[in-house]
């Protein structure tokens, strides 16, 4: 009898032993993973399995499932079977692969099931709920003499290197496009980092549109990425474009690898006719300032797998209280008509302004008719603060010797009627009302306007 007490402690003390067990009445719960220590952008595989001792009458899903600080891909269900202590166990297991992107710790979130499984004996499902348990896993940093923007974490790599035109013709001028295509295997197109592109003399640089893409199976994820960088090659002569080292690290083997695209040799000759450079550069500049192309998750997927769930709500908090004050702003504005007022007053102070006026004589001197814009002139003149309302004190304080030329000019013309209409230059006028502006501000109106020229006799 204590033999098999003693029997029967053992198993279930093994039971519960193993890693990250819950459970619940005849049903549990376990949680693996295959390392709980890794580099940034290293894979963790973690394993999810429920169990229990009848059978499931529906299908387990695992739901969204994110971690903080990490891409999370979610691969298959396997069903298993268990046998203990001489009970058999019908059984799902969700395996997942975490990416972390950051050189912090990072946490698999306890998961919540809501299952449909028979009592013992029973044939009815019953919905229960079983939740796993959560686990922490450590990220080491980039190790040290590597470069946080070259690195790489895959189990595979291939690499194609294509050039858009001839290397062995190229003059001053010329366009040469270069596009580095890789197949990553093991990871996610998010990790996968852009190309490093040296500078060259002689020759200016300008990106192409980048395409990064990921591809998941049951069993495996990989990416791929395509960089592209366009020379213009703007001096004659030898250019060597330098060789480029690519590397990965590969988890599985614990190893370093390299592929080097070798250095390639230019020689640039001349070009007589360089008057078209700036253009190219011009249209290069404006086609380099592209977005990156993602062909793999939405944007939306990437919102919520960069923010927290306290960050999502804290965000449309904050937006629902910017709408509901637009909102107020919206029916003030509109509803109390005072929009409409304030449009109105602004548009009686514009109406009596100097700006308002100059307008109206630059308007009146543009349609070749000397009389007309020289009653325009007048009153611009009514308006303004000057210490002597006129055209000669202003053209005396504020113009050039053209423009005092072209005020008598216009008095010649004011006197006798029969005197050819003498020709308004705006470009003098302007260049004297920004030296007045200068001196007196912006806003300087007079307001007495009862001043008499000549034109209103």
């Amino acid at each position: 009898m204590i033999r098999v007490l003693r029997r029967n402690i053992i198993l279930l003390l093994l039971l519960f032993a193993v890693q990250g067990v819950y459970a619940q009445d005849h049903l549990f719960s376990e949680l693996k993973v295959d390392r709980s220590s890794v580099y940034v952008g290293q894979p963790v595989r973690v394993s999810v399995a429920v169990f229990t001792s009848t059978w499931f009458t529906k299908g387990v899903s695992p739901g969204n499932v994110k971690v903080n600080g990490a891409f999370t891909v979610y691969f298959r269900s396997v069903s298993q079977s268990r046998r203990i202590n001489g009970k058999t166990y019908a059984g799902v297991e969700l395996i997942f692969n975490v990416f972390p992107y950051d050189d912090e710790d990072i946490t698999f979130p306890s998961l919540e099931f809501i299952v449909d499984t028979p009592d013992e004996g029973g044939y009815k499902a019953v919905q229960r709920k079983i939740v796993t348990q959560e686990r922490n896993i450590k990220v080491k940093p980039i190790p040290k003499g590597y470069e946080s923007e070259e690195w790489l974490v895959a189990s595979g790599l291939t690499v194609n290197d294509n050039w858009d035109g001839d290397l062995r013709q190229v003059k001053v001028g010329d366009v040469l496009v270069r596009t580095i295509s890789r197949e990553v295997s093991g990871t996610v197109a998010e990790l996968v980092p852009p190309i490093q592109w040296d500078t060259i003399q002689g020759v200016s640089l300008y990106p192409s549109r980048s395409t990064v893409n990921s591809n998941k199976t049951k069993t495996s994820i990989s990416a791929s990425r395509t960089d592209g960088m366009q020379y213009l090659f703007e001096k004659e002569g030898h250019i060597e474009i330098p060789e480029k080292v690519l590397t990965w690290w590969n988890p599985d083997q614990n190893k370093l690898y390299k592929r080097t695209l070798p250095a390639i040799a230019i020689d640039v000759l001349p070009n007589p006719d360089l008057g078209m450079l700036e253009s190219i550069r011009d249209s290069l500049a404006i086609s380099s300032e592209l977005p990156l192309e993602t062909n793999g998750k939405s944007a939306w997927d990437n919102l919520l797998e960069r923010f927290t769930l306290k960050q999502l709500i804290l965000a449309a908090i904050v937006f629902l209280i910017l709408v509901w004050l637009v909102y107020r702003v919206f029916k003030w504005v509109f509803v109390s008509k005072k929009l409409p007022q304030l449009i109105q007053t602004r548009r009686q102070e514009y109406l009596q302004s100097e700006k308002y006026y100059f307008r109206q004589f630059r308007a009146a001197a543009r349609k070749q008719d000397a009389r007309v814009g020289l009653r325009a002139l007048y009153r611009w003149i009514d308006v303004i603060h000057l210490k002597e309302p006129s055209l000669h004190y202003f053209a005396l304080t504020y113009g050039n010797e053209e423009l005092l030329m072209e005020v008598e000019s216009l008095f010649e013309m004011a006197e006798i009627e029969d005197k050819e209409p003498v020709k308004i230059k705006l470009r003098n006028w302007s260049r004297a009302r920004e030296k007045y502006l200068l001196q007196v501000g912006n806003n300087e109106t007079r307001d007495d306007i009862s001043w008499i020229n000549p034109l209103n006799k």
